[in-house]
């Protein structure tokens, strides 16, 4: 499977990925705002369990590597879980491309490919409370704040509110 958009390719990530996979998890810019920085048993236990060839009804994460076409560099990673009903969409990229539009434009792709191939209409983004740049990312998408839940999630030692975005391509609300 490959998507494609004007600036970006993306495809499953291999085995090969891993050196970026562990990065994503590991740098602290990047996780600061979305969870403790993981075991390496755990992220290499993550990463497994995203390698085998995904479909939508295999119940796992698909798992895409962002690469920028023009330079050929890897900047991050998207997907989502689809439990037959809704997408929970995810995306981490590395710092260097921040604010470069990468994360809207690869989520836009993936959901673009995700109606068109497979008919998922509903899809989920949660975001920790603080994180701005995620909320940012999903409003452009056309996601709408549907949920508050306090205190949901701790990184840190410190307890966060879940911010739920929903987005249904099949209604006008």
């Amino acid at each position: 499977m490959q998507i494609t958009t004007p600036r970006l390719s993306m495809r499953q990530i291999t085995a090969q990925d891993w050196p970026l996979f562990l990065r994503l998890h590991t740098e602290s810019r990047v996780i600061e705002k979305c969870f403790d920085q993981p075991s390496d048993d755990d992220i290499r236990a993550k990463f497994e369990s995203r390698l085998p060839h995904w479909s939508v009804t295999s119940g796992a994460w698909l798992c895409l590597l962002i690469t920028d076409v023009e330079t050929n560099t890897a900047v991050g990673i998207t997907g989502f879980d689809y439990d037959g009903r809704s997408a929970e969409v995810g995306y981490l990229l590395l710092p260097e491309y921040f604010g470069q539009g990468y994360a809207t434009e690869s989520l836009q792709g993936l959901i673009n490919w995700a109606m068109r191939v497979h008919l998922i209409s509903v899809f989920q983004g949660i975001v920790t409370e603080g994180n701005s740049a995620s909320e940012k990312v999903l409003a452009k998408c056309g996601f709408k704040l549907n949920e508050v839940i306090p205190q949901a999630y701790n990184i840190g030692g410190i307890l966060y509110a879940d911010r739920i975005y929903k987005l249904n391509t099949n209604s006008q609300a």
